[in-house]
């Protein structure tokens, strides 16, 4: 005991020693650490995005074919905030087509670019979806692409998150038809699990 105390005294009687020795920074050192401390710091985007934390009930609709009804599921999303409060993690399980799905995104707001954005990986492809909103955070409105299996090419989608109260938030997708005319094809609605 004595030898930890020993020990923490050094420390604590060295560390203003070391600082000593740190070279001053210049002005331009000092306007790229701020600004860098800026760009990392979590702000009010980032506590809107905090609202969809916990674990929430989801009913998708999704369609296939504009023409089609839809195919109704359920799951459920266990979403955390991680790093500090910067992104927000989304680990959602349900069904799809009959089939176990599994689903990991990250949403996060981009200080530098003043953007949204957001990454989707699912057990349904091998591929990834990332989505950038508008310059200037044009709400949680994003714009992104994904492989589609049929042509081998991108596809553009629309996405949108609706914060409708502390217990419900709502998420939709568009993209195109087979003739290339956008469609809403997914909805997802989101109550807080209690």
């Amino acid at each position: 005991m004595k030898r930890l105390m020993l020990a923490a005294l050094v420390l604590l009687l060295a560390v203003p020693l070391l600082a000593q020795d740190q070279p001053k920074m210049s002005p331009e050192e000092q306007k790229a650490m701020e600004a860098y401390m800026k760009a990392a710091m979590p702000g009010a985007p980032h506590s809107e995005l905090a609202k969809a934390e916990g674990t929430w009930n989801a009913k998708v609709s999704y369609w296939p074919d504009p023409k089609a009804p839809a195919q109704v599921t359920e799951g459920v999303s266990e979403n955390h905030m991680i790093l500090g409060g910067r992104y927000l993690e989304q680990r959602f399980t349900g069904s799809m087509m009959g089939m176990p799905f599994e689903g990991i995104g990250y949403t996060g707001y981009d200080n530098v670019k003043k953007r949204w954005w957001s990454t989707w990986i699912d057990s349904s492809t091998t591929g990834l979806m990332t989505s950038w909103s508008a310059k200037d955070g044009d709400g949680m409105t994003m714009n992104g692409t994904m492989a589609d299996p049929l042509t081998g090419k991108d596809i553009k989608l629309t996405s949108k998150i609706n914060f409708k109260s502390a217990d419900e938030h709502s998420f939709e997708m568009w993209g195109p038809d087979k003739s290339g005319k956008n469609y809403k094809m997914m909805e997802i609605a989101y109550t807080r699990k209690k």
